[in-house]
């Protein structure tokens, strides 16, 4: 099973020395990557920084930073943070078309078996 994907933001991050970091590395999330960021201060008064923690723990590697922490997601571009919500979702299989059950429909026979009829005969 494969539990890390690379990806390549659209514009890259860019650190305090000039550097551009665009190639990186997100994990799947588990179970503790979204329940510990609602402990956090900043997630109480702000429920949308969730995914700025979230993020944080989930991208293992970005270009040459040795690691990837809340500070370094705050500074992401707009498109880089839409990117890597949208890749989240897609790795950890919460896109709306995957979570909807799967309906094979299937013909109904012509007649029915008789335990199925409505006087029961």
């Amino acid at each position: 099973m494969q539990t890390e994907f690379e990806f390549t933001l659209p514009k890259g991050y860019l650190d305090a020395d000039g550097n551009l970091h665009r190639k990186g590395v997100m994990r799947l999330s588990r179970a503790m990557d979204e329940i510990v960021p609602m402990r956090d201060p900043r997630v109480k008064s702000n429920p949308a920084y969730a995914t700025v923690i979230i993020l944080s723990r989930v991208i293992t590697r970005l270009g040459a930073l040795e690691e990837v922490n809340p500070a370094v997601v705050e500074g992401f571009f707009a498109c880089d943070l839409s990117y890597l919500q949208q890749f989240y979702r897609r790795i950890n299989e919460l896109e709306q078309e995957n979570l909807e059950p799967q309906v094979v429909e299937k013909p109904l026979p012509e007649t029915l078996p008789s335990s199925l009829s409505e006087s029961g005969e």
